[in-house]
């Protein structure tokens, strides 16, 4: 963690300073005690008392000051260093290639960015400061009781080993069930964050009882390593009080002797009384803190875990650059594929295609065969195994990842918007854009005129997810972003399969105008949204089965043919091209 305070080493420093102070002002209080007891009391005259009380003020005056300043700069760092983390930890985590994602929960890692985050701020701007302070006085506190009285101290000391063996052993197991219950409190959050998420799903099911009762069952499961956790701790605070106290009690014994024999005076055995209350407390709160900095370590190591994680997509050291100007020539040569979970199964197989630059190409396939795997390849959201994809004559993987996407837009099935407001999400494709640039985007994606009927206009707040739009509004704003994007090469995945009948026409109509004179890669299972590309590529099993147009596959491929068959009217397909594919189905169904 020192490369996060680093950058505040004044606040550190004087905050240290300010500890040292106080640590030292509070060990001086001792002495004021004895002065108070045998210069005070025990002379009788109103000066001496009223001399000694002067003194014993002052240094509480300079106790508090140092105290308000400690307490300050030791929260103040607390704050900035928790926000800093925050950051870092996000920022790295938005630049981890998507294949992340697929192996660790989006509700953990919120769970480490706040919760985790928030549990550091704590110990940073309050524990530390605590085991620090008490450190010093333990240190000062067994100086003074030596100088005080090194008989009594010797017995003092005999104790200390005693209580710092618990602490050591109860905060190794402490450490251990502090990461396990951090870990079971992000399943928790993770657990809820899905829940409302698909709130309508889990109703539409009925399926709130069996859900409360998997959710008790998170929260009990938390709640059971939390008692472990806090039994350890009671057992760490019960054992050092009663060391510590019996060690004072002991004390007390030998030093009453001594000032009845006359020895001592009453003065000295006040001071060291007062030093080794001050010893016992401050290893009393030492063992306290010791559980926090235990679950901040644990903490830390899942934050640490995140910063650490390393992207699979990454620029090269010497990224190309695309030509000045990018026409959007697409070229697949040989490109292999297999997903990292499932590395024996090509989900592309050898593919070659070449889209030239301004004209459109659909991908058809059975589901799972590869589509939406192409378009994750052609993000560089992954690499290929084997052969290579190129823009404009550059392998991808010689760009940086950052240059290939600023030439590309997509436009899902399922339209991703992000709680703001409507122009927020159209501003997605350029943050730069003015509102002229805006309004034409939505102009030219058919959402204008909804946009404008809505409470505040662009205004308004579309809701997590953009849930107050439907299905056909959401699909006209994603296609506004890319319109505002004005990308080389544009990717629509399923872009209207989701849609009514008058939302698909709008969509369409938006997507036409979107597709003109740009390099297109259409995603489709419904045969009718492809009929007028000029390519459509007919893959089976991640391999190319045939290519040509909507006529062409027709007549010579008997795979499209027969999808073809089954999404359109029988006259609308020539019945030879259709009995064709009867052998092709029967081997198929019979694998």
């Amino acid at each position: 963690m020192l490369q996060f305070l680093r950058p505040y080493r004044l606040q550190v420093v004087g905050a240290s300073i300010a500890l040292v102070f106080t640590a030292g002002i509070t060990l001086s209080l001792g002495q004021g005690i004895r002065l108070l007891v045998d210069e005070g009391f025990s002379s009788g005259t109103p000066a001496m008392l009223n001399q000694a009380l002067l003194i014993f003020m002052g240094l509480v005056m300079l106790l508090a000051l140092g105290t308000f300043t400690r307490f300050y700069l030791v929260s103040w760092i607390g704050e900035r260093v928790s926000a800093d983390l925050r950051k870092a930890v996000f920022d790295h985590v938005v630049t981890l290639h998507p294949g992340f994602f697929e192996t660790n929960v989006s509700g953990e890692i919120q769970s480490r960015i706040t919760t985790d985050t928030t549990l550091l701020q704590t110990v940073i701007g309050s524990s530390v400061s605590i085991a620090l302070r008490n450190a010093l006085m333990f240190v000062g506190g067994i100086i003074w009781l030596i100088i005080t009285n090194p008989k009594l101290t010797s017995m003092v000391l005999l104790s200390v080993p005693l209580i710092v063996i618990p602490i050591l052993v109860f905060g190794r197991r402490v450490r251990a069930l502090s990461r396990s219950s951090q870990d079971s409190i992000a399943s928790v959050g993770s657990f809820v964050g899905e829940a409302i998420k698909n709130i309508k799903v889990l109703q539409a099911f009925n399926y709130q009882q069996r859900d409360k009762a998997l959710f008790a069952r998170h929260v009990e499961h938390a709640f059971a390593i939390a008692v472990r956790r806090i039994n350890q701790r009671a057992w760490l605070s019960t054992i050092v009080i009663l060391l510590v106290l019996g060690a004072i009690a002991a004390m007390l014994w030998v030093g009453g002797h001594d000032v009845l024999a006359g020895r001592i005076s009453s003065g000295e055995l006040a001071a060291f009384v007062f030093y080794a209350l001050m010893v016992a407390a401050s290893v009393g709160a030492i063992s306290e803190v010791y559980g926090d900095l235990q679950r901040a370590a644990g903490a830390t190591e899942r934050l640490l875990e995140l910063l650490s994680a390393r992207s699979l997509i990454v620029p090269p050291a010497v990224p190309r650059e695309l030509p000045t100007t990018v026409t959007g020539e697409l070229w697949l040569k040989d490109v292999c594929f297999a997903y990292p979970s499932r590395p024996d199964y090509w989900a592309i197989n050898a593919l070659n295609l070449r889209v030239p630059a301004g004209s459109s190409m659909a991908l058809v396939d059975s589901s799972g065969a590869g589509k939406s795997t192409l378009v994750d390849l052609l993000l560089r959201f992954y690499d290929v195994q084997s052969g290579s994809i190129s823009l404009d004559g550059v392998d991808v993987r010689e760009l940086n990842p950052e240059t290939l996407r600023d030439q590309i837009a997509l436009v899902p099935q399922q339209p991703v918007l992000f709680t703001g407001t409507v122009a927020d999400n159209i501003r997605y494709g350029n943050p730069d854009a003015s509102e002229d640039q805006l309004i034409a985007a939505a102009k030219a994606a058919y959402a204008h005129e909804f946009i404008e009927r809505l409470p505040e206009g662009y205004d308004s707040f579309v809701g997590e997810g953009g849930v107050r739009l439907s299905g056909g509004q959401r699909q006209r704003v994603a296609i506004a972003r890319a319109i505002l994007k004005d990308p080389k090469l544009l990717l629509l995945d399923e872009a209207t399969s989701a849609l009514d009948a008058e939302s698909e026409f709008q969509v369409q109509q938006a997507l036409q105008r979107l597709m003109k004179d740009r390099t297109t890669i259409v995603i489709a299972h419904r045969l009718a949204t492809v009929v007028k590309v000029d390519k459509i590529a007919v893959l089976d099993h991640g391999r190319l089965a045939a290519l040509g147009t909507h006529g062409e596959l027709i007549k010579e491929s008997p795979l499209y043919a027969r999808w073809a068959s089954l999404q359109f009217d029988h006259d609308q397909v020539d019945p030879a091209a259709v009995s064709d594919t009867e052998p092709l189905l029967n081997k198929q169904e019979s694998e």
